[in-house]
């Protein structure tokens, strides 16, 4: 059967090759893929497979009861199915749903120490207490974060090969415009990933049936199971007030500065009182978080509010989605991207910047005349990057270059739906070429070097 190429299959058989390799932990959001990646590697690599789920293997949660040395752990776990094999060298243990059983990360310093045995642990980052895991395990694992498609890993689901893609980023590298027919082509597919997001179930459906039916109704599905994980899984927090604010994020999306509101959330409602609710929702993957900075400078991590943030879904399909009958009518019907005052183009640049390792920041001074939609950052520089909604004038992006109260500053990027172009000031990309921002500016910083 055919499969969805993921970017995590190159890590897997990079850290199998490892002399020096450490338990792998691969989390991530529920529904991303994480389980059939590493199921999928698994069979192409190991002779041996041990693979235990403590969400629907309940029984297996007691395997650490008799004590955390390996040797005690196999002699467990083969009591419960004695068919089980374990061949030093050629085995790999696989525990997923590590939310499940946290305990099971105590067992891992034991692992790296034994060697005998490769490990993998997956877990949906909604319902891990990460910091206990931390605890448990530090030193003795390493971590990957799987996210949703991005939209590379869509061109690849769609057949685009690694010198199509090269070719994109040639143009990127010297600046050459896209053909028309590139620009069209190009331009269609980010329209696909735009509406469909990049959830792999509604991905492989679009991919088998070559065109939407049925994906709303997938995404709406998905939707609604991560409604039912919160309630499942939010602990000691209150699991009203995370769904009253998963539920608002498209309506703040839709307001002019989208700036996250507790007081909108509900009537009366404090600050004190959703401590810690945005928090959960981030570390669970649902939602992105792009933080305030208090002025346009470097460094980005010692420069913003903490709470002043703007929300994103973690998954823009999702976040279509969510959005009213109106503006599924208009979206799809009259492919109105534009709905939501421009937020789907946000949320999705938000989500390909992420992809890429980038933390989110943007900055709106007080009297709301100077505006940024993300910053990022090469070797020297803070880059400002603004998302148009619409081919228009990009005259913050201008002052913050050109204003020498900005010094940190030097260019700027616009990413729209324009070709590719260098105005003396800000760079122009079209939204696709996103993906291939961060291998732009650290060689583009290379060559400037070399010159």
């Amino acid at each position: 059967m055919e499969r969805l190429r993921r970017k995590v299959d190159a890590k897997l058989m990079a850290w199998k090759v490892d002399a020096h390799r450490l338990p792998l932990i691969v989390k991530g959001a529920r529904q991303i893929g994480k389980t059939e990646a590493v199921e999928h590697f698994a069979r192409g690599s190991y002779a041996h497979v041990v693979e235990i789920n403590f969400a629907l293997q309940q029984a297996y949660r007691d395997i650490f009861d008799g004590g955390l040395t390996v040797d005690a752990i196999v002699q467990a776990i083969s009591f419960h199915d004695p068919s089980l094999v374990f061949v030093p060298h050629e085995t790999l243990i696989f525990f997923d749903e590590l939310q499940a059983c946290p305990q099971c990360a105590a067992s891992l310093k034991a692992f790296a120490l034994d060697g005998r045995y490769d490990v993998i642990c997956s877990g949906s980052l909604m319902g891990i207490s990460y910091q206990e895991i931390e605890s448990n395990s530090v030193g003795y694992k390493e971590d990957y974060t799987m996210r949703p498609l991005d939209f590379e890993e869509f061109l690849w689901a769609k057949g685009y090969r690694a010198e199509q893609i090269e070719t994109l980023y040639r143009h990127m590298a010297e600046l050459t415009p896209l053909t028309s027919a590139e620009m069209a082509a190009l331009g269609a597919a980010f329209r696909e990933y735009l509406v469909l997001g990049g959830m792999p179930a509604v991905v492989w459906r679009f991919i088998e049936r070559g065109n939407y039916s049925g994906s709303l109704a997938l995404q709406r599905q998905l939707l609604a199971d991560y409604e039912e994980d919160i309630t499942k899984y939010a602990g000691g927090l209150d699991k009203g007030r995370i769904l009253a604010v998963y539920r608002k994020v498209p309506v703040f999306l839709g307001k002019d500065n989208k700036k996250f509101q507790i007081s909108k959330v509900a009537h009366g409602a404090r600050r004190r009182e959703y401590v810690g609710v945005t928090d959960w929702l981030s570390d669970a993957g649902i939602v992105l978080l792009s933080y305030a900075m208090e002025h346009p400078e470097l460094p980005l991590r010692g420069n913003y509010d903490p709470d002043n943030y703007r929300i994103y879904y973690g998954d823009t399909g999702l976040l279509v989605a969510a959005l009213d009958e109106e503006a599924q009518d208009d979206l799809r019907a009259n492919r109105n991207f534009g709905v939501y005052k421009g937020a789907l183009f946000e949320n999705i640049v938000a989500q390909m910047l992420v992809a890429q390792g980038y933390g989110l920041y943007f900055y709106r001074n007080a009297a709301g005349t100077l505006e940024m939609d993300f910053f990022v950052r090469d070797k020297d520089s803070l880059v400002p990057v603004e998302v148009k909604a619409e081919n228009g004038t990009a005259k913050s992006l201008r002052r913050l270059v050109e204003d020498t109260r900005y010094p940190d500053i030097r260019y700027g990027i616009k990413l729209g739906a324009a070709n590719i172009g260098w105005d003396g000031t800000f760079y122009t990309f079209p939204y696709a070429l996103t993906f291939l921002l961060k291998r732009w500016l650290r060689e583009r910083t290379e060559n400037l070097e070399t010159c």
